[in-house]
């Protein structure tokens, strides 16, 4: 095996060790040694174009790599409070470059200009480092190499549904046939759109990049971030940021599809949609945080939805696609060949009835936040209240729930008091619209969902709330009653869930979500997000000193970028599940959130 054979492969073993670069048109994904290992163009559902990460059968590539020879060692890091990454090659005899990728985001002429580009510069540091630039995108998920034409300072590669250009002061031949050469001064690639560009490529390069930070540092500068970990919350901030999609508000769960849950289980599912579910999570978060456009773009999204008669799924496409056919991808063999790899997610045909009250909740601030600048009126409570209807009429009627049982259907607890929910927003959004019929309506209905879910959610046998009104089982989403007010974080029966949760799903430092047998089999990674939740929960009973501390040991378990997957190995903590995952940094944010020290007490 040659050096750069070894450096590929040695990369292709660093698992989720990965960065994340965007700017809410697409995404990309960048392994430890600054090879683009993912990404879908032109947009988050797109063609992967660099596909590397699941291990194309038929053809070399799918990636966009800068490969030292004799390497070393590298080293990676954010520039702090940006979304740009900086990677550091050092070979064998001295010599060393600096990488700096990003997607750039800047305001200009009143809005956002966010391109479908990826900038790459490219700098030595030390000695004479000699790289060879490799740009391999593959077309139709891996299965076909593209045809690509070039001239003076460009490649292009006709894709499925993009052109790609890559503009370059490295000698174009260097690129196309891949030679290697000694890096003697500062280089620049822009991959994008098939436009030229009608200036100089430094001077271009130069100017993206300084504006692209200063947008990024702006944007931290304005979150009300906690006073502990804030490393780690704002990097979670500018994960979940650079997730949502904003042609349309969609917010999706995760860039990736099919990095499977746990080693070899199949449970490989397509994470490139919008849950409403998991979107709403992510807008309660930069709520709390002060980033509110996530929130107003998000609803945009949703009235873009909304059907006659307000029913929902529980995902659509980016582009409000209902239609999410799942297929199977033979042209790629899976994450470390660990298969299948899935297309399209059939979860949009099923029923999940909590999403009502997900949306309601997301929306509620809309109506008593007074620094928006168009906020929540009778019009928009009128069409929230027709989600209300659909809460209130399905919450005692069997559905997946927000685990998405494929071959079973319960009344999950958690799914009707999230129609509770609705119907208890509802009826205070109306109080505050002084609306005072609607707030007898609906604080009616919220108050028989109520009692209803007290009375056939509660095991006293067991002493604890069950997951479903039909089983004695637990699950985690029960940690959840008290954070969205169905009971007090006080009350006997919530601390009595919470401590059987901690008997009956906690292992070592995770969570599982349920540890009943599903489809697939019994779970075997922890469900990061629920172990988040566990310990948001330990601190709301007064087992503040206990969440920290588990708190602090899960914050050890992200990548050394700071970025969460879904699940995590229970031996080992590594990361398991689609990537980065917006779920997790949720659970991340609003932890930190509750455990953190006040700002007073520093000052």
């Amino acid at each position: 095996m040659n050096a750069h054979d070894a450096q590929r492969s040695d990369a292709a073993d660093s698992g989720l060790e990965l960065g994340v670069i965007g700017n809410g048109s697409f995404g990309a994904l960048v392994d430890p040694r600054g090879r683009i290992v993912w990404g879908c163009l032109p947009a988050f559902d797109g063609d992967p174009a660099f596909c590397a990460l699941l291990s194309p059968r038929h053809h070399e590539g799918g990636d966009f790599g800068i490969e030292l020879e004799d390497f070393a060692h590298a080293e990676q890091a954010y520039i702090a409070n940006t979304a740009v990454l900086r990677t550091v090659l050092h070979d064998t005899r001295g010599g060393s470059l600096e990488l700096l990728d990003f997607a750039p985001r800047w305001r200009r002429h009143g809005r956002f200009y966010r391109p479908v580009s990826i900038i790459r510069r490219i700098t030595p540091l030390t000695g004479n480092p000699r790289i060879r630039v490799l740009a391999r995108p593959l077309a139709d998920w891996g299965a076909r190499v593209p045809e690509h034409s070039w001239g003076s300072n460009h490649v292009r590669w006709l894709l499925p549904a993009f052109t790609l250009r890559l503009t370059t002061d490295v000698p174009v031949r260097y690129i196309r046939e891949g030679l290697p050469f000694v890096l003697t001064h500062r280089m620049h690639l822009v991959l994008g759109p098939d436009e030229p560009l009608a200036r100089s490529i430094d001077g271009y390069v130069e100017e993206a990049l300084g504006r692209t930070l200063d947008y990024w540092r702006e944007w931290v500068r304005y979150l009300s971030i906690p006073l502990e970990w804030q490393d780690a919350v704002i990097r979670s901030a500018i994960t979940l940021k650079l997730c949502q999609y904003e042609d349309s508000g969609a917010i999706i769960a995760a860039m990736t599809t099919s990095i499977p849950e746990a080693p070899g289980s199949s449970r490989n599912w397509d994470y490139r949609y919008c849950w409403l579910r998991d979107a709403a999570f992510v807008v309660r978060a930069l709520n709390r945080l002060g980033a509110t456009r996530s929130m107003e773009e998000f609803l945009r999204y949703i009235f873009n939805l909304a059907t006659h008669d307000g029913s929902l799924q529980p995902l659509y496409g980016i582009d409000f696609g209902a239609r999410l056919e799942e297929h199977e991808v033979e042209s790629l063999s899976g994450y470390r060949g660990m298969g299948p790899v899935r297309r399209g997610n059939l979860a949009w045909i099923q029923k999940q009835h909590d999403v009502y009250g997900s949306v309601v909740l997301a929306s509620t601030q809309l109506f008593f936040d007074q620094r928006l600048a168009d906020p929540g009126d009778a019009g928009t409570f009128s069409r929230l209240e027709l989600l209300g209807e659909h809460a209130f009429a399905l919450f005692e009627v069997p559905d997946a729930g927000l685990w998405e049982f494929r071959g079973r259907a319960e009344v999950h607890t958690y799914t009707a008091a999230m129609c509770w929910a609705a119907c208890d927003r509802l009826a205070k959004i109306a109080s505050r619209l002084g609306l005072e019929d609607r707030v007898a309506h609906w604080r009616e209905r919220a108050d028989r969902i109520h009692a209803t879910t007290l009375a056939r959610a509660w095991r006293a046998d067991a002493n604890h709330f069950s997951a479903s009104f039909q089983s004695d089982y637990l699950d985690a989403s029960l940690l959840l009653l008290a954070d969205i007010g169905f009971v007090p974080s006080d009350d006997p029966r919530y601390v009595a869930t919470v401590e059987a949760i901690g008997r009956e799903l906690r292992h070592g430092d995770g969570v599982f979500r349920y540890v009943a047998p599903d489809d697939f089999g019994a779970p075997d990674t922890s469900v990061t997000i629920c172990t988040f939740w566990y310990i948001d929960a330990l601190a709301a009973i007064g087992r503040r000193d206990e969440a920290r501390a588990l708190f602090e040991r899960v914050l050890a378990r992200r990548n050394r970028l700071g970025l969460l997957s879904e699940d995590m190995a229970f031996e080992d903590g590594e990361g398991w599940g689609n990537f980065p995952q917006t779920y997790s940094h949720v659970g991340l944010i609003n932890a930190a959130m509750r455990l953190s020290r006040s700002w007073q007490e520093a000052s």
